[in-house]
């Protein structure tokens, strides 16, 4: 039988406040790894205590890849992520160190390990009409008309994923061809290592549900709000005419964050609709997760033992060093 000669990679996904962040790092100090953040409000910079964003103290304990990218004012991409992460993972390889693949953003993983297709370039006049269109309509009309264009990709997104349903429909507009159709034919190449699949989450909802709302009020314990008031304060976002359309202030909190310092909530409002949002993404996130096949689940809470013997075996080693 030939041997897999591909340098290997570990691939830590599961729903958010799963403890992705705190095994990659121990995972790392223990094998000799490095970490390519696979997270799409890591990218952004001052998104720090809302985006769970490893600490100065927690990033000095391993190298960390892909985390504060840009201003939050600047669009990022899944494309742009991929090419970023790939150069990254190459330098690790170089490095001989074993990269460790931490997140919970699938778009970014897929684009990652499967290679984007060809599809159009965003149109910045065309994703202004589709807004204007929101506006008057509502994205939940927006989404329902994409279910007659595209019922595949539809099916993915959830009907207040304003991003996804838009470059959904912009793809569909500029090309005439559904989004669901182009990532089929994808045209990128896989990425050319031996990954393993790991997925962290607890068994039961509940649990997981508990921890967000616990792991939430943390956030405002540590001064999430002053976070939020700091990135209002930015000129750039100041002048900006529609700030909560922006990728960065859609992450799960922010917008709910902005909106109570507008005015539109009160602290309790506040803190219910942000949990409720942060249990709606890990939904998604499940969803995501579920249709990686070829992944392993683990409970890393109870099952940290077997956890760290998938490592060990799929490194040929009897456990972890």
């Amino acid at each position: 039988m030939r041997l897999d000669a591909r340098p290997r990679a570990i691939a830590l996904m599961g729903p958010t406040a799963s403890g992705k962040s705190a095994y990659a790092i121990a995972l790392a100090r223990r094998l000799g790894g490095e970490i390519v953040s696979v997270d799409s409000a890591l990218v952004y910079r001052g998104l720090d205590i809302g985006a769970a964003k490893p600490t100065r103290a927690e990033q000095a304990l391993a190298p960390h890849h892909l985390i504060d990218l840009r201003a939050p004012w600047q669009p990022y991409s899944a494309a742009e992520f991929a090419t970023d992460a790939r150069a990254a993972i190459d330098g690790i390889v170089a490095r001989g160190r074993l990269p460790i693949l931490a997140g919970g953003t699938g778009l970014y993983f897929r684009a990652l390990l499967e290679g984007l297709s060809d599809m159009p370039q965003a149109d910045e006049a065309l994703r202004v009409a589709i807004s204007a269109e929101a506006e008057v309509r509502g994205w939940a009309a927006l989404h329902a008309e994409l279910a007659q264009v595209d019922p595949v990709a539809a099916a993915r997104i959830h009907a207040t994923d304003a991003q996804r349903i838009q470059r959904a429909l912009e793809v569909y507009r500029l090309s005439g061809r559904p989004i669901s159709a182009w990532q089929r034919d994808a045209a990128g190449a896989r990425l050319p290592l031996r990954v393993l699949k790991l997925v962290l989450a607890p068994p039961r909802r509940e649990d997981l549900h508990a921890r967000i709302e616990a792991r939430f009020d943390a956030m405002l314990a540590a001064g999430f709000l002053d976070e939020v008031r700091a990135l209002r304060a930015l000129p750039e976002l100041r002048a900006h005419s529609k700030p909560l359309d922006l990728p960065a202030l859609r992450a799960v909190g922010y917008r709910q964050a902005w909106e109570y310092l507008d005015g539109a909530s009160s602290p309790a409002e506040f803190r219910s609709r942000a949990i409720a949002a942060t249990r709606q993404l890990a939904k998604r996130q499940f969803t995501w997760l579920r249709g990686e096949l070829d992944a392993r689940w683990f409970d890393p809470a109870s099952q940290q033992a077997a956890l760290d013997a998938a490592v060990a075996g799929f490194l040929g080693r009897a456990r972890p060093a």
